[in-house]
């Protein structure tokens, strides 16, 4: 999905701009800010695809804002389009903030629209890409074909000849698939078998405790699913483990 932040502490200016967006019917969600503050506390829990930045705000300067962004990994390089009345701050801005563009108040519609436009399809094509970057492996259950991201999976649990699946999605069965198999398949460092039945992403480990005299109890983040640790494969597993800490 597309992201929006656009930042600009006069309401009105800023309905008004959100609205000529909304009237693209593009498949944007639009957040909305009018101080730094608001504003990079949505930019740290969204993934902002780009930003309108009003260059006057109420207690901090546009400028301030992006120079905040741009230290924030994920936002160094990301579109920053500038919104003001005073083209003497532009020098700086290209300068010191990489930003992408700058429109002028009072601002043009069709000029808004088509920079929006413009910015919202590099995005998508991004995102598409990014997307098919990502690790994954295809799964044939029942005749239904399952594709599921490496990076989603929290652990693998087998029983007669079943795999299912733990994901931060969701659990997938998979009929008439061995672990040995399934593991194959996903080739990932950082899947690691912990038991005869299971094997684990390391990455989603919270914590290990003993269950029995002999095996091990996994709890993991983003799910309250569980597995388990058998003594063969503990030395393996903690060593793995302990590399990522």
């Amino acid at each position: 999905m597309i992201n929006l932040l656009v930042i600009e502490d006069d309401i009105n200016q800023r309905n008004n701009l959100i609205k000529m967006i909304k009237e693209m019917e593009l498949d944007i969600n639009i957040y909305e800010a009018d101080g730094q503050e608001q504003a990079l506390a949505i930019a740290n829990k969204q993934d902002i695809s780009f930003f309108y930045i009003d260059i006057e705000l109420k207690n901090s300067s546009g400028l301030q804002l992006a120079q905040e962004l741009r230290k924030i990994e994920k936002y160094k390089l990301s579109w920053i389009i500038f919104i003001t009345s005073h083209v003497k701050f532009m020098l700086e801005a290209f300068k010191e903030i990489h930003c992408y563009d700058y429109i002028i108040k009072p601002f043009k519609k069709s000029e808004l629209q088509e920079m929006t436009k413009l910015l919202a399809k590099n995005a998508f094509n991004n995102n598409s890409k990014k997307e098919n970057q990502r690790d994954h492996v295809v799964f044939n259950s029942r005749g239904i074909m399952v594709k599921i991201y490496v990076d989603e999976i929290i652990f693998l649990e087998v029983s007669l000849r079943n795999c299912t699946i733990h994901t931060t999605i969701g659990n997938y069965e998979i009929t008439k698939m061995t672990l040995m198999k399934a593991l194959d398949m996903i080739n990932n460092k950082d899947i690691v078998q912990c038991h005869r039945a299971f094997a684990v992403n390391i990455n989603y480990i919270k914590k290990i405790e003993p269950y029995t005299v002999t095996s091990w109890k996994i709890c993991f983040r983003d799910t309250k699913d569980i597995a388990f640790m058998g003594p063969r494969f503990k030395e393996n597993l903690l060593c793995k483990l302990n590399r990522t800490v």
